[in-house]
């Protein structure tokens, strides 16, 4: 089969690879579409490890079953499926509290086993959900970046009425202000140094987008401060911006050795809280729901569907910021 091959830091390669099998308890997926998004990047850049490399990407994706291995009888060839590629332990102190997505050796498809850039992709049974017949292929790829947004809300307090300030347009920022909206949020303001962005914001969830901060009349804050950058100068104005009381969740992936200067003082006097949100938990049968009813319309943001040849130019795209969700689509290049 054809697939992506990250083969170390900087070197990747569409190539052709050995067909994987399912093992007991897993199902052979053909990929319909895969996203491609900021975690992906790290990984082709040597920011994530230990990377086991040579590794085939993509975490973001769905397709149709097209075989089963022993001991699968809830799932059948030809089901569409949506794939959490999360694969907590289930042992640790950590996956036993509930919390897997902070497991102790967290092990995902796509980052430390083969992903979906690819072909096929072989996955354990447990993780697969089956989509409803209205959901799209492409619906169905964002289904995983939807789920990361739903835990993400799921983080912050239930208060309705408050108003959120978002760092970053792109495709996380836009899920995260679909959901608060739908949550009970007065308003949602977003941030974006990228111009070329604001417009489809203020269309798909926000009230106001802008350049900077500065430019929203807010002089007292925010009740949530959401970051979906990861850049230290947008954390930084973000943490203080959070109104009194207020709350705010580092949402987006910051490089791992970098630091933040905020007020200890302030978080003390003012109360408030600050919280960190960590890829997917218990949020994929909540994304669905709300593809399926099409409360959020995700298809919005696909914005390029390329075949898997073409994944130098989707990590191009992707570094430069033009477009918003890129999709590989296995089928479109085959022969």
């Amino acid at each position: 089969m054809r697939a992506v091959l990250i083969e170390g830091p900087g070197r990747a390669a569409v190539t052709e690879v050995p067909d994987p099998r399912p093992e007991a308890g897993e199902v052979l997926v053909r990929v319909a579409a895969c996203g491609l998004c900021g975690t992906d990047v790290h990984l082709l850049d040597g920011e994530l490890s230990p990377a086991p490399f040579p590794l085939m990407p993509g975490h973001e994706f769905a397709g149709e079953i097209v075989e089963t291995g022993p001991g699968v009888d809830d799932l059948a060839v030809g089901d569409r499926v949506a794939v959490d590629p999360n694969l907590p332990c289930g042992r640790c102190r950590w996956c036993r509290a509930g919390r897997g997505n902070i497991c102790q050796v967290w092990d995902a498809i796509g980052i430390s086993r083969p992903g979906a850039a690819a072909e096929l992709v072989a996955v354990p049974a447990r993780t697969c959900h089956v989509l409803p017949p209205q959901v799209s292929d492409r619906a169905a790829a964002m289904v995983e970046p939807l789920s990361c947004a739903v835990h993400g809300a799921s983080r912050l307090p239930r208060r309705t009425g408050d108003h959120y300030l978002i760092y970053g347009a792109g495709t996380m920022g836009l899920l995260m202000a679909a959901v608060v909206r739908r949550s009970g949020a007065a308003s949602v303001s977003m941030v974006d140094i990228n111009p070329a962005r604001l417009g489809f914001a203020r269309s798909f969830a926000a009230d106001h987008a802008v350049e900077r901060a500065d430019e929203l009349d807010e002089p007292d804050g925010f009740d949530v401060v959401v970051d979906a950058t990861g850049a230290i100068p947008a954390i930084e104005d973000g943490l203080g911006r959070v109104r009194k009381g207020g709350t705010f969740l580092q949402f987006g992936v910051a490089d791992p050795a970098a630091t933040a200067r905020f007020s200890p003082y302030r978080v003390y006097h003012q109360e408030i809280d600050i919280l960190g949100s960590m890829a997917v938990h218990h949020g994929f049968a909540p994304a669905i729901e709300l593809v399926a009813s099409g409360s959020v319309d995700v298809e919005r943001l696909v914005s390029d569907t390329l075949p898997l040849e073409s994944y130098p130019e989707a990590v191009e795209h992707f570094r430069t910021g033009s477009g918003r969700k890129i999709h590989l689509a296995p089928g479109l290049g085959a022969a």
